[in-house]
């Protein structure tokens, strides 16, 4: 209990601080008023208070929900391969898979790039890569999509044979889950945060946490079934 009390003390002594001896906080952080986004140097909150700590748990439970829910197809896919070695009849890898991975793993660069122009103060900076970061995140789902069209051109549909099926079922579930990050992208950049609450900067970390995962995700995936044609 000491070291809680001594800790919101500093606290309000940082806030104080922050906001020129007693102003009250800025609600927001948007390009014109110098809040969490960096247009002018406003006070940003410590990412360590309680009531943040919430938002890296909830990410972190989703991310352990989601590799549990891909574990169930990657063991029935090691398993089926294993068994069916002799006369398992793989399935064409898509050329378009190799660019759209490459695609993803921009994304992640640009979206850190985003989060230092955000942390120096550059609003009108973040907001570009951020935005970037989102229009590849939508490119390499499009791709996705034109990888499916491909295989289905080829008469490799999700009910052809069991290698085909698993390929259609990895893919559409990773861009499921990543259109939600995707949707957290958008939040991030349009949403009015209170910054007594939590700031854009560690809103974007968060973001962050997921998107990482998704691209390491996908890299897994890809590789899973490489080897296992």
């Amino acid at each position: 209990m000491p070291g809680s009390v001594v800790d919101d003390i500093e606290l309000i002594i940082e806030e104080i601080r922050g906001n020129g001896g007693g102003k009250p906080p800025s609600r927001d952080g948007d390009d014109d008023g110098g809040g969490d986004d960096g247009g002018g140097g406003g006070h940003t909150p410590d990412p360590r208070r309680p009531n943040s700590k919430k938002y890296s748990t909830a990410v972190l439970l989703a991310i352990v929900s989601i590799t549990v829910f891909f574990l169930a197809p990657t063991a029935a896919f090691l398993a089926l391969r294993l068994n069916h070695r002799h006369d398992w009849i793989g399935v064409h890898l898509p050329g378009i898979l190799w660019v759209n991975t490459f695609v993803l793993l921009a994304s992640s660069a640009t979206l850190e790039v985003a989060r230092r122009k955000l942390r120096s103060y550059d609003g009108q900076g973040f907001r570009r890569m951020w935005t970037l970061t989102t229009v590849l995140g939508l490119l390499f789902v499009s791709g996705q999509v034109l990888a499916w069209r491909q295989l289905a051109a080829e008469g490799a549909f999700a009910t052809s044979r069991l290698a085909s099926s698993f390929f259609y079922v990895f893919t559409a579930m990773h861009a499921v889950h990543l259109l939600g990050g995707v949707c957290a992208l958008l939040y991030v950049e349009w949403h009015r945060f209170d910054a007594a609450r939590i700031s854009r900067a560690f809103a974007a970390e968060i973001a962050s946490y997921y998107w990482h995962f998704m691209d390491g995700l996908w890299v897994f995936l890809l590789v899973l079934l490489y080897f296992g044609r």
